[in-house]
């Protein structure tokens, strides 16, 4: 495990990189509003010992629980350049994030981002990625005419029934309106809440998932399944 520095623009920012010894994948990790990509370090050390390659950028938290076209395109861009950094070879790529961070890789993979219903917000298409892992994020940005249109590639979807932030209704719409021909694996987990998907939660957080060392073993070998099948 490895910090690395990259730079947007000429502006410094860190991404965490995870190197496998005989990798098979490449995964890009996007992380949620809280900006650091180790709260998952259970789930990213699995992939790594599965075979895959991980990158996962820092980044500063959102304090506002709606964040700013400024914001996404910020971390879009900088999503870009991490797997830029390592997408110097032919090995598939997978998309995994959780939260907002989820929300910016469909984005990535052909979804058209909304802000308000006229400000559409262009993100860049990333064509290597192969897959999607999203853990809980939200939808709401896609609540508009062929939004997610352009999505072509499978999914696997969790989200808690507990989960206030992006309630399950949120993931059923993701389901619902993919192209009839995308793959759409929706894991509803019964007791876990919006952040039950970190290995290491805030301070002063309490998970209302009571399993919650099994749950992440399960997620992270589900999710591995799934990122190699």
């Amino acid at each position: 495990m490895a910090k690395i520095q990259l730079y947007d623009d000429g502006m410094a920012f860190e991404a965490l990189l995870l190197k496998a010894t005989r990798p098979t994948r490449l995964v890009l990790f996007a992380v949620g509003s809280g900006g650091n990509p180790e709260r998952h370090l259970h789930l990213l050390t699995a992939l790594v010992e599965a075979g895959c390659t991980v990158i996962a950028p820092y980044f500063e938290r959102l304090m506002s629980a709606y964040p700013t076209a400024s914001d996404l395109g910020l971390r879009a861009r900088r999503l870009q350049i991490a797997f830029d950094r390592i997408a110097d070879t032919d090995l598939p790529a997978v998309g995994i994030g959780h939260s907002i961070g989820a929300t910016l890789l469909l984005a990535m993979a052909g979804g058209q981002i909304w802000i308000r219903e006229d400000d559409n917000l262009p993100i860049r298409e990333e064509k290597s990625l192969k897959k999607l892992v999203l853990l809980a994020p939200p939808t709401g940005f896609f609540h508009a005419p062929n939004a997610l249109s352009a999505i072509t590639i499978p999914i696997q979807a969790w989200v808690g029934t507990l989960d206030s932030v992006t309630p399950q209704k949120q993931m059923e719409y993701l389901r619902d309106h993919l192209p009839t021909q995308v793959s759409c694996d929706l894991r509803i987990i019964d007791g876990a809440g919006h952040l039950s998907f970190l290995n290491t939660l805030p301070p002063h957080i309490k998970d209302p998932m009571i399993h919650r060392d099994a749950f992440l073993n399960t997620l992270a070998v589900e999710v591995c399944r799934f990122t190699l099948g």
